[in-house]
């Protein structure tokens, strides 16, 4: 037993970098403290009393500002490096986290939350470039499972005890809490990684390149980007209209919800590396893994057309979170493997922009689809995209 513990789940930690194992527990204690982001809408139609199509345009500035972070993150990782983005995105979504709580009208929320997302998701493309620098070229997908760990540990802790905050607190201590984490996390993160001098060389060379031309004529990637796109329109459902639908459904509180999301976290954290690990081993390549991925995205939703059981809530959640551990870690390293040397800021970038421009339209197209036909029709658009996913994931197998 302890040497099948050490092969599947030990080992698949050896190896990294300090400044990755660092970078790991930034993460953690930022998403961990980031406890508002699964109880937004929530918030926004309960304690606020939004329309549904008024919590749908205020979560859409929310993807339009993730959209807009994404860009600027990347071409300024390019530019100035991704050191700087990091710690000045960190330290301002910090502040700018506090004063969220003082907004409740719709356009302050509208512009506030644009200027949030905008600064606090420009982390994202850095983060991503810095692992370039900070992890070997054999390590980067363990590396990056290992940020996704610490996420996801921070997601165990943060929604459910967000939950227990809110039933008895209220939300304002949880804008507080997501503020001083950011704060914290940025400030650990400033005096224990250094920034490292290879990166500005590569910046000197990437000067030298005709980056932009390289980006745009690469169809394959942009296929992939495609691909990114419908499982995000897909995914970010979980945050925006499932937990109201946990609500109106079947009376569930925050709390409750808070559990579900906990059951998420706790199945990453327990099998993600390990998975990760036993697979790099198997070698299946990252498309198909892709593609086995967005069929049980689909899977997931096609399970809440069975809405006469509560139970379908926790399957569904157990096949959004294999997805989830296949998808995300794989689809960001066909990504940085697609990138061309000098040019990995704007690569990323157009990931996280895939994901933000998801971001973007499916909170409103969920919600506006919610209001006017009802929660199975949503749930059967969803299966639809996650279906296109696949044939598109397909299509790219093909042509590699």
């Amino acid at each position: 037993m302890k040497k099948l513990f050490n092969e599947h789940y030990v080992d698949a930690f050896r190896g990294l970098s300090h400044e990755v194992w660092i970078l790991a527990l930034v993460s953690l204690i930022n998403r961990a403290g980031t406890m508002v982001i699964p109880f937004l809408s929530k918030y926004l139609k309960e304690n606020l009393q939004f329309s549904y199509g008024e919590v749908g345009w205020i979560m859409f500035f929310f993807g339009i500002g993730s959209f807009a972070g994404a860009w600027l993150g990347g071409r300024l990782s390019d530019k100035i490096g991704y050191y700087k983005v990091m710690v000045g995105s960190l330290l301002a979504s910090g502040f700018l986290f506090i004063a969220l709580q003082y907004l409740d009208s719709f356009w302050g929320l509208c512009i506030g939350i644009f200027i949030l997302m905008t600064i606090a998701d420009a982390f994202r493309p850095a983060m991503f470039v810095s692992l370039g620098a900070y992890s070997k070229p054999e390590n980067r997908t363990r590396s990056l499972t290992l940020i996704r760990l610490a996420l996801n540990l921070g997601f165990v802790i943060g929604p459910s005890l967000a939950g227990l905050l809110i039933v008895s607190q209220g939300y304002n201590m949880l804008f507080w809490i997501d503020g001083i984490s950011c704060i914290m996390a940025i400030l650990i993160f400033i005096k224990t990684v250094p920034e490292r001098k290879s990166e500005k060389q590569s910046r000197a060379e990437a000067s030298l390149l005709n980056t932009k031309a390289q980006v745009f004529k690469d169809g394959v990637y942009w296929q992939f980007l495609a691909v990114c796109f419908l499982v995000g329109m897909v995914f970010f459902q979980i945050f925006t209209t499932l937990p109201i639908y946990h609500s109106e459904q079947f009376g569930l509180t925050e709390f409750h919800t808070g559990l579900l999301f906990f059951l998420n976290g706790a199945l990453i954290v327990v099998f993600e590396m390990p998975l990760i690990h036993w697979l790099e081993k198997k070698a299946y390549g990252e498309l198909k893994l892709i593609r086995f991925s967005t069929f049980l995205l689909f899977l997931s939703f096609a399970a809440l057309l069975f809405d006469g059981w509560a139970g379908m809530l926790v399957i569904s959640m157990v096949l959004i979170t294999f997805s989830e551990m296949l998808g995300f870690p794989y689809t960001n390293a066909f990504a940085m493997q697609r990138s061309k040397k000098g040019n990995e800021g704007r690569y990323m970038a157009l990931y996280t922009m895939a994901f933000g421009l998801s971001n973007t339209v499916s909170p409103k197209l969920g919600l506006d689809v919610v209001e006017v036909f009802g929660y199975q029709t949503n749930f059967i658009l969803l299966c639809g995209l996650s279906l296109l996913a696949v044939l598109l994931t397909n299509s790219l197998i093909k042509k590699l």
